[in-house]
């Protein structure tokens, strides 16, 4: 599986990077808007941890971009905890939205649940075969 997390905060990025990669997730970070829609549009990834206050694009501008070429999930890791802001990025196109500070194991559940619910992502169309009328035949 592999993970995108875009994040500014070096130590947090870093441990966040690290704890991912010890669950046997492969890992590619950004530290600003700019390369997380560049990476996030140019490979793919089975989610994104994408935080909301970042240098160059902020997290809302990064999730538009991105959702305007890729359905990857998208969990918003973020500070700002406020009722508008979780509807906010919902409403934008995020998967799911946990408030700093996390709760680690909470995270990696939520990210396998997001990863999860992807993988079984339903078609738009459903192939039936070939079907045959029940209907009798008109005389």
């Amino acid at each position: 599986m592999r993970i995108l997390i875009v994040e500014d905060e070096p130590r947090l990025l870093a441990n966040l990077a690290r704890a991912l990669r010890e669950e046997d997730y492969a890992v590619d970070t950004a530290d600003n808007g700019e390369d997380g829609v560049f990476k996030a549009e140019t490979y793919d990834y089975d989610a994104i941890v994408l935080d909301v206050m970042l240098p160059k694009l902020d997290g809302w501008e990064v999730l538009a971009r991105v959702r305007k070429k890729k359905q990857t999930p998208v969990l918003m890791l973020t500070a700002r905890d406020a009722s508008s802001d979780r509807v906010r990025g919902l409403d934008g196109g995020a998967d799911d939205y946990l408030i700093k500070p996390f709760d680690l194991p909470e995270l990696l559940a939520r990210l396998r649940a997001l990863i999860r619910r992807s993988a079984g992502q339903s078609q738009s169309t459903i192939d039936l075969g070939k079907c045959r009328s029940t209907r009798a035949p008109r005389r």
